[in-house]
């Protein structure tokens, strides 16, 4: 029931209007023109958890420990009675004794009966404490998926833009591109959820088939922050990738072993470093020019405060790689 529903019900001079306000679940005070409290319903001593014996004659604004003693308020109340006005959805936010921190709105208007000068004035609240919170929470969240889709489609724009397409077909492009284009979705999944991720996992994901069946894993376990999973799965996610193109996965007989520990490192910091190593592959030589790839792995591991190392063994890729946890 609204303000004006109540107005009218008490205004009429109904005999069960004043049942019908005790058995309303909002807040309702009268004040007289002195504005000390004259009656309370139910809901009120229920919600401020008050006797209503120790509220009656007092004034409004010395209730509790003076929680609605608010300048505006008194002020938009005190203008209720000679200008006949109405205050609406006026907001209090305080910490209440009993109940804690709480928010109001506020209505109140004077209360006239049909040959009566009433002065008295009638205060209705209404608990929009858990309204606010869920306004809140859906603002952050909206905002937080605005956010993060504007950097996955920074980043989906980045890849597109560095793939290189020189000396390759189209269809090769579309491969590549669509490779890193996964790794980054189910990162961003875990990321979304905001998820921690076990490290050999993430591993196993990132270089995907047909790799993963010949990739020896060996370390302790170690759990990732979903703000560093997209960048570890993107790092080991190209180490894989050029394992397939050029590395121990495009023979039949190569497979990788990567080995991880932890180590202490500058003002207490723990960093995980892990090599990684490519056996019975083809013969390796380095690069003519520096890739794409080569960029990505040295770069996100700058910007994770890590370094990488690309070693290129005849015998076998090699890489460390140094993360800060």
């Amino acid at each position: 029931m609204i303000l004006e529903d109540l107005y009218r019900l008490l205004k009429s001079g109904h005999v069960q209007a004043q049942g019908i306000v005790d058995t309303m679940t909002q807040p309702i005070v009268v004040l007289d023109h002195n504005l000390c409290v004259v009656s309370a319903n139910n809901a009120f001593v229920r919600t401020f958890e008050i006797e209503r014996d120790d509220i009656l004659g007092q004034s409004f604004f010395d209730l509790g420990d003076g929680q609605w003693e608010i300048a505006e308020l008194r002020e938009l109340i005190a203008s209720v009675i000679p200008k006949a006005a109405a205050v609406i959805g006026f907001e209090v936010t305080h910490d209440f004794p009993a109940i804690g921190q709480r928010t109001f709105l506020v209505d109140a208007r004077r209360l006239i009966h049909p040959g009566n000068n009433s002065t008295n004035i009638l205060i209705l609240f209404d608990d929009v404490t858990e309204r606010r919170r869920q306004d809140e929470e859906r603002d952050f969240v909206i905002a937080e998926t605005r956010h993060r889709l504007k950097n996955l489609s920074a980043v989906m724009r980045s890849i597109a833009m560095h793939t290189q397409t020189e000396d390759r077909t189209a269809a090769e492009y579309r491969d590549i591109f669509l490779g890193r284009f996964e790794v980054t979705l189910r990162a961003q999944e875990i990321a979304f959820a905001d998820q921690t991720i076990d490290f050999e996992v993430l591993l196993r994901q990132s270089v995907g088939e047909p790799g993963v069946d010949r990739l020896r894993c060996e370390g302790p376990a170690v759990t990732l922050a979903s703000s560093k999973v997209l960048a570890v799965g993107m790092i080991f996610h190209e180490l894989g990738t050029n394992a397939v193109k050029y590395g121990a996965l495009s023979v039949p007989d190569g497979q990788i072993d990567v080995v991880w520990a932890l180590e202490s490192g500058p003002r207490d910091r723990t960093y995980l470093v892990c090599e990684w190593q490519e056996k019975n592959g083809l013969p390796v030589t380095p690069p003519r020019r520096r890739g794409y790839g080569t960029e990505l792995i040295e770069g996100t591991s700058a910007h994770l405060g890590g370094k990488v190392e690309l070693k290129y063994d005849p015998g076998g890729f090699a890489a460390t790689v140094k993360i800060p946890l």
